[in-house]
């Protein structure tokens, strides 16, 4: 079937709806136009195929069906157990009717808990002709909050499984007090005088000291640092990464790894000459080059990481991979993969599988290049723990607030190491909206609800552990991911999909437990089609949502920003749309009316930014924080227009407000434009002001009116 193809339309059998049922796969959903839809039964039989589930006949589905409602009467104990502190639990165990079982627990410091069994009456089950019983165990409320092992013997048999005990709600108060402001950024795009053609650490570490310092800042919050392919073409979105776990080492600062003073002088000389010529580039409105970039970079890093480290070094190296573990392994294993067979779709077919010999062998044969890798990802890790310090250093409350994408690509590190937890042969996406109505395919693999939880979520939390050890906030990507997510099905259009269901409770414990441990604060974007139900199990754990003014809105028109949510980080645009003063000139409606992107009449979109934008000058004006003389035909009106409508934000309750960088120096260009791929130049925009022109980081920290404008209200002013 041709990815644009449209499915024939074919109900759910009430078999195959049952299947579904237990794999929390819809077979109907509301849309945002509150239409319940009904899924084609096509699209249900593709997704349950990716979760290995054979629906070829009713006696199939009937067979998965029995194998799923036997599955854990099969084991002793569930693969994990997670719960959160405050609250007892109830914990089954699964012996020969009639056998006695005890348990206990023990916890991380290597204390034990013998557990009570409790009076709790579960008929026995009949599983492959022995009659099995289920004994219930009371986990206490008043467990410490960590990573525990339970463990429970019965005549014959024993088991042990992870516990998880979570906070029971994160603290916001305790990082925030009554309100943060910060700068949003886009790492890259946002380059100085020294920087290699694209933004890097150091220049984040200088705008997070000086906003910090000099302006009141708390955050700034930045694009998702996730690691792109080390073989060009280096993809340049920052949202389809080739692993969210490990960062991109393009954004290192050369200069700035210690060992760079161990070069002979020849080689400096060569490493400042490929600089050079980069950073020429800086004051240029060219479109940024990663490739041409990396190249340099990687020329100069091999030649540091050539150059050796002295003893103390070593040892807090030697530390670094130790607690990274087998992941971090894998991930630069793959790195090295790719340098030597190039794409995947090329590599032999024996390291097609992490735990494969051939791997193995690889290894050993490439550990040079393998531990170069790894090195790179320890330097990324220490220029990210500078520059947190520094901000926290500078008065900031939060500091750095990093990005976790939604997925990663389908051919990179992470959909091969955790291929046993991937969900094959489909995308996540989002169904269609107002700005996207004709849905979106990211083509990237979800998680398998059913194998991440039989690996403990171990994988879930290890990339968090990561992510969050030198952040002090992270804010996650369609946070409705972690309740459910859209699949589409190769060969389908993106409108064609489906939702499948997640843990969400436990993944948001494992969220909460691992943020509260890195002493961070976590945000959720919960824009879009997400049911009020969801936003407030969010607001119970102590995790942010979202409010993007554009979006506050409902029926009667925009929302009063002394009515929005309080537990928000609130901001008046978002890097999916244009900044504000290209949005105010309808940049939206221009981008996707030249690129087909639009089901309706471009007349009739340039008519609702009209009414939308009209709506929000009444708001405005009834509140004095817009003139009522002020001619928007101008661009000094469009202008006080994106100064007043910084003001509203300001004026909302909003815990956390975040003010777009580009909005601070006029840019008009979008970062991204949802749907397209190479028809726009997505994410490879440098910073500039409103002609265009390129604007350094060097000079946007001498101040200006605009800035004092934008900015002013979050500082008392």
């Amino acid at each position: 079937m041709s990815e644009q193809a449209v499915p024939d339309w074919t109900p759910v059998s009430e078999d195959l709806g049952r299947l579904a049922d237990a794999y929390g796969v819809a077979t109907e959903y509301w849309d945002q136009a509150g239409q319940l839809v009904q899924v084609s039964g096509a699209v249900v039989e593709a997704v349950l195929g990716s979760l290995g589930l054979d629906t070829s006949s009713p006696e199939a589905i009937d067979a998965a069906l029995e194998e799923k409602r036997l599955r854990d009467w099969r084991r002793m104990l569930p693969p994990v157990f997670v719960m959160r502190a405050g609250s007892d639990g109830r914990l089954w165990a699964h012996v020969t009717d009639g056998d006695p079982v005890r348990a206990w627990l023990e916890l991380e410091d290597g204390a034990r808990v013998d557990l009570d069994q409790l009076d709790f009456w579960v008929d026995p089950v009949e599983v492959d002709g022995i009659r099995i019983g289920e004994a219930s165990f009371r986990m206490p409320s008043d467990l410490p909050l960590g990573w525990h092992t339970v463990h429970a013997e019965s005549p014959g048999r024993s088991a042990s499984a992870p516990v998880v005990v979570a906070p029971h709600r994160l603290d916001p108060d305790a990082l925030v007090g009554e309100r943060q402001w910060g700068f949003m950024t886009q790492v890259y795009a946002m380059r100085s005088t020294q920087s290699w053609g694209l933004g890097d650490l150091h220049d984040l570490a200088d705008l997070a000291e000086w906003s910090g310092r000099d302006l009141g800042a708390g955050f700034v919050l930045i694009n998702p640092l996730h690691a792109a392919s080390p073989v060009p073409p280096m993809a340049p979105s920052p949202y389809l990464p080739v692993t969210r776990r490990f960062s991109n080492p393009i954004y290192l600062r050369v200069e700035d790894i210690p060992e760079f003073e161990r070069l002979d002088p020849a080689v400096a000389a060569r490493v400042e000459e490929l600089a050079s010529v980069l950073r020429r580039r800086n004051a240029t409105s060219d479109l940024l080059d990663r490739d041409a970039v990396w190249g340099a970079k990687r020329t100069a890093l091999e030649a540091i990481h050539a150059a050796g480290m002295d003893p103390m070094r070593a040892e807090q190296y030697d530390a670094y991979v130790r607690e990274q573990g087998a992941g971090l392994l894998d991930f630069a294993t793959w790195c090295a993969i790719s340098d030597v067979h190039g794409h995947p779709t090329q590599w032999p077919a024996g390291l097609g599988h992490p735990s494969g010999v051939d791997v193995a062998g690889f290894r050993d044969e490439h550990a040079d290049l393998v531990d170069f890798h790894v090195w790179l990802q320890w330097q990324v890790d220490q220029q990210l723990a500078v520059t947190q310090e520094r901000a926290i250093e500078s008065g900031m409350a939060l500091g750095v607030m990093l990005d976790l994408a939604v997925g990663v690509h389908p051919e990179g590190a992470d959909a091969w190491a955790l291929q046993d937890v991937l969900a094959p042969g489909v995308g996540v996406g989002a169904p269609p909206d107002m700005y996207n109505q004709m849905g979106q395919n990211w083509h990237q693999p979800p998680w398998r609800p059913d194998a991440l939880a039989e690996a403990a979520f171990v994988p879930f939390r290890d990339m968090l552990r990561t992510v969050l050890r030198n952040a002090g906030g992270l804010r996650i990507d369609h946070v409705l991911g972690l309740f459910r997510m859209w699949w589409v099905p190769s060969g389908f259009p993106a409108y064609a999909g489906t939702f499948v269901r997640f843990d969400f409770d436990a993944m948001l414990s494992i969220l909460m437990l691992e943020a509260q441990r890195a002493g961070a604060l976590i945000v959720g974007e919960d824009l879009g089609t997400v049911e009020p139900w969801v936003q407030e199990a969010l607001a119970e754990r102590g995790i942010l949502g979202t409010s993007i003014l554009w979006f506050e809105a409902d029926g009667a028109g925009p929302r009063d920003p002394h009515d929005w949510r309080r537990d928000v980080l609130a901001s008046v645009t978002v890097h999916d749309l244009p900044p504000t003063a290209g949005y105010l000139r309808d940049e939206h409606v221009r981008i996707r009316s030249e690129l087909g992107l639009l089901t309706t009449p471009v007349e009739a979109e340039r008519d609702h930014a009209a009414e939308e934008r009209q709506a929000w000058v009444e708001v405005l004006q009834r509140h004095g924080w817009l003139t009522a003389d002020v001619d928007l035909s101008t661009d000094d009106g469009l202008d006080e227009f994106a100064a007043a409508l910084h003001r509203a934000v300001a004026e909302s309750p909003a815990r956390l407000v975040g003010v777009g960088l580009p909005d601070v120096i006029g840019d008009r260009r979008a970062q991204n434009q949802p749907g397209t791929d190479q028809e726009y130049p997505n994410w490879r925009v440098p910073m500039g002001d409103a002609t265009g022109a390129a604007v350094l980081l060097d000079e946007l920290m001498q101040g200006s009116d605009l800035v004092d404008r934008l900015t002013g209200p979050l500082r008392g002013e």
